[in-house]
């Protein structure tokens, strides 16, 4: 095959679902093809798009399994001539502060921190581990969320707790990098005029955070040691006073494992409503906790960017990405109207239309839709590291 035929693959790896997509060894190329497989462990259902669409229900109890079925496909993303897998990991501890080709250490390693991240890692490193497997000797790349905010400063990364954690790993991470970087970079030409001043991105979808962009850096973020921590999302609390987790163990006797499974299935929007995790259906709802769930999350996120604009010592701009902040007009302006003293005017018509500017031109602060390809920043960092003799 050509140079033109060989491919990057993409691996985004979640608890149901499994993203991917097919780059040309040039990834601000569009891809070759990309999709999903949702509803992992249910009803799942493979959907891609490309040259050969396809659209069909299949069986898959893990992320593991729906790989598989991909790599049986004739003319999916794992067919052709892969040069090398890219893969997202959402925590990389305190020590993998980058992305890496992956060797047995690394696997170790990223083993070592998966009860950090237990509904996200474990099921990126099945993926990776079969994939190794099954095609030998392809290289793999691990890309992690919390790699871009390890420059923060310490009055950011810290809590109050004694030395001896902190060195030991005991700190405030942050999440959503790669999304955060193709923002970070995507601003030079999508919103020039906020891009190298004082930012809040909002990464709002079924998994939330907010993180503060200075010249394009991150210096705080609403995510802390896992990524539980921050907004509500939508089946985990996001910020809870420790002191619940302990009057749930002393008082109602839960062990550890219940706990943490409530905090990250049965809390956030699906807990606070009765109703759903899913904002569409909350926002579609009459029922007076349903209306709780969305006003509770508008007023977090609302707060979290003005304590973020705190952080950098005021704000040039606000971006909305991700599910929510993409795809709900709604929730955008009930957050930016909350943010009227800031100075944000919303533009009704801009913003019922979803992409770029969303502000009136009379707006003292700017505020954009910027779509959010996490996939991308994955294919560019699995280029750059590629042996440069690679055949």
């Amino acid at each position: 095959m050509s140079e033109a035929d060989r491919r990057i693959v993409v691996l985004n790896t979640g608890s149901s679902s499994l993203k991917f997509a097919a780059y040309p060894l040039r990834p601000e190329a569009p891809p070759l093809l990309s999709g999903a497989v949702d509803g992992i462990g249910g009803q799942a259902h493979l959907k891609i798009t490309g040259k050969t669409p396809r659209d069909s229900a299949i069986t898959a109890a893990d992320p593991h399994a729906a790989m598989q079925v991909l790599a049986d496909l004739s003319d999916g993303p794992l067919s052709g001539d892969i040069a090398a897998f890219g893969h997202r990991v959402v925590h990389g501890g305190p020590d993998l502060d980058r992305s890496v080709l992956v060797d047995d250490a690394i696997l170790a390693q990223i083993e070592a921190i998966s009860p950090l991240a237990p509904l996200h890692n474990p099921p990126a490193l099945d993926v990776l581990k079969g994939l190794r497997k099954r095609f030998p000797g392809i290289p793999h790349v691990a890309c992690f969320d919390t790699a871009f905010h390890r420059g923060h400063p310490a009055v950011a990364d810290r809590f109050a707790i004694p030395d001896a954690l902190y060195q030991e790993g005991v700190r405030r991470y942050g999440f959503h990098g790669l999304s955060y970087q193709y923002i970070a970079g995507a601003m030079k030409t999508q919103a020039p005029e906020i891009a190298a001043g004082k930012v809040v991105v909002g990464h709002l979808g079924s998994g939330a955070s907010m993180c503060a962009l200075v010249n394009g850096h991150s210096i705080d973020s609403s995510m802390g040691f896992t990524a539980l921590d921050g907004l509500p999302m939508g089946t985990r609390s996001g910020s809870l006073d420790s002191g619940v987790i302990l009057w749930l163990q002393q008082q109602k006797g839960w062990p550890v494992d219940r706990v943490e499974k409530f905090l990250y299935h049965d809390c956030g929007l699906k807990g606070l409503s009765g109703l759903s995790n899913d904002i569409r259906d909350l926002l579609a709802s009459d029922a007076p906790l349903a209306k709780l769930a969305v006003e509770y999350f508008v007023y977090h996120t609302a707060r979290t960017a003005g304590a973020l604009a705190v952080s950098m010592g005021g704000i040039d701009g606000l971006v909305f990405t991700a599910g929510i902040g993409e795809h709900s007009a709604p929730i955008r302006a009930r957050v930016l109207d909350r943010l009227r003293w800031l100075g944000f005017a919303l533009d009704n018509a801009a913003n019922e239309q979803g992409t770029g500017r969303i502000t009136a031109a009379s707006s003292r602060l700017t505020a954009f839709v910027i779509p959010t390809y996490e996939e991308r920043v994955i294919a560019r960092e699995t280029l750059a590291l590629l042996p440069a003799d690679r055949p």
